[in-house]
């Protein structure tokens, strides 16, 4: 029995649909009332309801589980303390949970922004639940940390940025851009996430589910628009000047247009070598370039 929390989500739906394909025996935890649990409708895998903020909520979830994978998180916050609480406290709760039960393989989905946080409260709380996942010494693990996900449907981040970047016909840019991303496809991700299963050669590694492409922020924009059908403008403007802003704009509105977490996933890089993937799973990801097109993007 494999386990995946967050499996009604975007990500964590496509790679329930690819483990049950592979014949895998699946568990759901997802939230109480969860809209999304239909994307799972049809599948015959077991869905059981609970926060992984909540240790006691999680009881019996775990039971003849024999490999977990990770994914429940919440990238967007409304403070801190909401962020430390899933995505710290809610990990600790979810290995925790594993332990008791003896598990033996615990696959745990972080972020590339671990490998270099800044001053990303939400890169800080990756490294943090990374942390617990590997202080652990009874479970095997492994670690995975994507870029920017995108496909049809999402993610998060990636359509945040695109309806930001189609708000206006001419539009500000933090900075010139030069930041080099690299995103990745979902059903890349998925891909080598099945292949972590049972694989020994994972054990113990971190692996970065980068793309094949590396972009700079700036052209990423630019084709991100012409992906959609889109002309627009794009006119730099000097960090510091973005910084100010958005210092002002947080301190008077609750949910500004820019914040310095925002700034601060523009300016970092994120373009992490793969070789250890492709090595040791066959990772094998499309550029962006390549990918873009086969997405059909809901923009209402």
């Amino acid at each position: 029995m494999i386990l995946v929390t967050g499996g009604a989500g975007v990500l964590g739906s496509r790679l329930v649909h690819g483990l049950v394909a592979k014949g895998e025996s699946v568990r759901v935890l997802t939230l109480p009332g969860d809209p999304y649990v239909s994307r799972l409708d049809g599948l015959g895998c077991e869905i059981a309801y609970g926060d992984i903020a909540d240790a006691a909520s999680l009881k019996n979830v775990f039971d003849g589980v024999n490999s977990v994978y990770h994914l429940a998180a919440i990238i967007i916050p409304p403070d801190i303390q909401t962020l430390r609480r899933i995505n710290v406290d809610g990990t600790a709760n979810v290995v925790n949970g594993a332990l008791k039960s003896g598990v033996g393989h615990f696959v745990y989905v972080s972020s590339v922004s671990a490998a270099d946080p800044g001053d990303s409260e939400y890169a800080r709380s990756k490294i943090d639940a990374e942390s617990v996942v590997r202080d652990q010494t009874f479970m095997q693990f492994t670690i995975v940390r994507p870029t920017l996900i995108y496909d049809s449907r999402g993610g998060q981040e990636f359509l945040m940025f695109l309806h930001s970047l189609l708000k206006f016909p001419i539009v500000p840019f933090v900075g010139r851009g030069k930041a080099k991303k690299n995103p990745v496809h979902s059903e890349d991700i998925v891909k080598g996430l099945l292949a972590i299963a049972n694989n020994d050669r994972s054990y113990g590694k971190t692996y970065n589910f980068s793309g094949g492409e590396e972009i700079s922020m700036w052209d990423l924009a630019n084709l991100m628009v012409r992906t959609v059908g889109r002309k627009k403008v794009f006119i730099p403007v000097p960090i510091f000047m973005c910084r100010l802003i958005a210092s002002c704009l947080e301190k008077i509105m609750r949910n500004p247009p820019l914040t310095q977490y925002g700034i601060s996933r523009i300016e970092h890089e994120a373009a992490s070598d793969n070789s250890s993937a492709r090595t040791d799973l066959g990772y094998a990801p499309i550029g962006v370039s390549e990918g873009l097109p086969l997405c059909s993007f809901d923009l209402t």
